[in-house]
């Protein structure tokens, strides 16, 4: 029983670490596109919000918010 309640645990933590570890490298992503990306003002200024929002999100723990920031800016970017 102590099995099943461990196993079960650690696939519901697995997808969450995963996760976590793709906030990084959609932040670069976003990093390498802005220099060539071709946005009004305004437009860039978002994704730079977004870019930061997602970051700080990370750094926070909070993952699921920190991939929908970084993923609307990358939609924004094309990307």
């Amino acid at each position: 029983m102590m099995i099943r309640i461990l196993i079960a645990l650690l696939l519901a933590i697995a997808p969450v670490t995963a996760f976590a570890n793709s906030c990084p490298s959609q932040m670069a992503a976003i990093d390498a596109a802005l220099p060539s990306a071709s946005l009004s003002e305004a437009d860039m200024a978002k994704v730079k919000q977004l870019r930061q929002q997602g970051e700080d999100l990370h750094k926070a723990g909070d993952h699921a918010g920190s991939g929908a920031a970084l993923g609307e800016a990358k939609k924004m970017l094309g990307i």
